[in-house]
């Protein structure tokens, strides 16, 4: 029998990588596809992101993946002056929680976008982005 080989798709998202491999990884083919995706669980129709492949709430594995589309509602925002080890290149720069209904969708919120025009309850979109260094991650827009 062959060696399985390792799944590190993960080593691909943000600043930095804490985790290697997750249930999940397909996140990351998503993010190679400009999409932002979260998962929902067939049986009982939660929905969560970041991604799961178990659902909290009936227990079950039977869960598929959707696209994070449209926009949400800013619920709060908080910009940092301090960052932890491995995003201090990155400060200063905000984190949000925006609201799509089913599910909330936390992430940073674009350096383009001036202090001043970032509103609670304003529209934003979740986007695919790509990091100089070429890593992935996703971040919050104007639509």
């Amino acid at each position: 029998m062959g060696k399985k080989e390792a799944d590190i798709r993960l080593n691909k998202f943000g600043t930095v990588s804490f985790a290697a491999t997750t249930k999940v990884n397909d996140f990351i083919d998503y993010l190679e596809k400009d999409k932002v995706a979260g998962t929902k669980c067939k049986d009982c129709g939660l929905a969560f992101f970041p991604p799961r492949a178990d659902c909290c709430q009936c227990l079950s594995d039977n869960t598929e993946w959707f696209e994070v589309s449209g926009t949400g509602k800013l619920v709060t925002y908080s910009k940092l002056k301090f960052a932890p080890v491995g995003f201090d290149q990155d400060l200063p720069y905000a984190i949000a929680l925006l609201d799509y209904g089913d599910y909330k969708v936390f992430g940073r919120i674009s350096g383009e976008i001036p202090d001043d025009d970032i509103k609670i309850g304003m529209e934003m979109k979740t986007v695919a982005n790509r990091l100089p260094n070429e890593q992935l991650n996703y971040i919050f827009q104007k639509p």
